[in-house]
């Protein structure tokens, strides 16, 4: 691959999905991948439950910051991704748009929380997989 490939995550508030989106790619992109999330209206905090349940796979959140989808309009990413909010993130300029449509674990409790980090965590190792193939001899 001859660039890193270039991944936003976007949901509303971005404290929950979007954050462990992120931490994911970056954690099985390695350094093949840039990762970003961001939120139309970001609530300006990062859940505690997500938080933790990063911890619980060895990650720790507690650096990141829920970030406005402002300060991406325009920059080229080769997949946003929608976490089935409703976003649309019309001034961000993607290659691939995909919604995923993954529930908001904001006020489930831990267990059901952790099922949601996992199905995230499938997710973003399936697109990571896709992206990795189309940029085989790029």
């Amino acid at each position: 691959m001859d660039r890193k490939r270039r991944v936003i995550f976007v949901c509303v508030e971005n404290p929950n999905r979007s954050q462990m989106a992120e931490a994911f790619a970056r954690i099985h992109g390695g350094d093949t991948v840039e990762a970003f999330s961001a939120g139309s209206r970001p609530s300006g905090r990062v859940n505690p439950k997500a938080v933790e349940a990063m911890r619980q796979v060895g990650h720790d959140l507690t650096a990141h910051t829920s970030k406005g989808l402002d300060e991406f309009n325009g920059r080229e990413f080769d997949a946003a991704v929608t976490m089935g909010c409703g976003d649309e993130c019309p001034l961000v300029v993607a290659r691939r748009r995909v919604d995923w449509k993954i529930p908001d674990p904001k006020e489930l409790p831990p267990g059901r929380f952790n099922e949601v980090r996992d199905l995230i965590e499938r997710k973003v190792k399936e697109l990571l997989a896709v992206l990795g193939a189309e940029g085989v001899g790029a």
